[in-house]
């Protein structure tokens, strides 16, 4: 199976949990043109705060490693590079330095400095200026708020297609058995990731 197959198939079991643009791309039947791919390069740095970023997201819990140790540093980007058209790229890539430049801006630090409240205050803030531009349609943070949907639904998509996602924050047997479509959980149990 091929890495875009089977993203696709995760994405159809995060069902609503993935924007449309991230759906769409995934979906799409196309193969992006050789001179499209990696049309904006990222650095280690880069890849470091993209992990910070996508930890917020998904922690590390008593039960499971979170995104850093899934390796969404390097996810990110990489899918950015390799799936996203050209257009895409040059908005999430603004939008990157839109949030780097944010952080600056309100807490007067580099991403990577903020402590862990003030990067979860800087998300809950992205979250409320993405759910703003929703709503208004204006083209002010417009690449900010592209960059935080995205980064937010490859996070998503990385980590509970990644081994730790499937096997440590969901519950897992490598043969399931019947299909059972309505099954009881027990309280506290984890759904299942097969």
């Amino acid at each position: 199976m091929h890495r875009r197959e089977a993203l696709k198939n995760v994405a159809f079991l995060l069902g609503g949990a993935i924007s449309a643009s991230t759906m769409g791309v995934l979906f799409e039947s196309f193969t992006l043109p050789e001179n499209e791919k990696n049309f904006v390069s990222y650095s280690l740095q880069d890849e470091k705060i993209f992990a910070e970023f996508a930890d917020v997201i998904v922690p590390t819990t008593k039960s499971s490693a979170g995104a850093k140790a899934a390796g969404l540093g390097k996810f990110i980007p990489m899918m950015m590079q390799d799936c996203y058209p050209a257009k895409m790229q040059e908005s999430f890539a603004q939008g990157f330095k839109d949030l780097q430049a944010k952080s600056e801006k309100d807490f007067s630090k580099k991403y990577l400095e903020l402590t862990p409240a003030e990067r979860t205050k800087l998300m809950i803030d992205l979250r409320a200026i993405s759910l703003a531009q929703k709503e208004t349609k204006s083209e002010e943070n417009k690449d900010l708020v592209y960059f935080f949907t995205t980064a937010r639904d490859l996070t998503l998509l990385g980590y509970y297609s990644s081994e730790i996602g499937c096997t440590k924050a969901r519950e897992y047997v490598l043969v399931p058995g019947r299909y059972d479509g309505n099954t009881k959980l027990k309280p506290g149990q984890k759904s299942w990731a097969t």
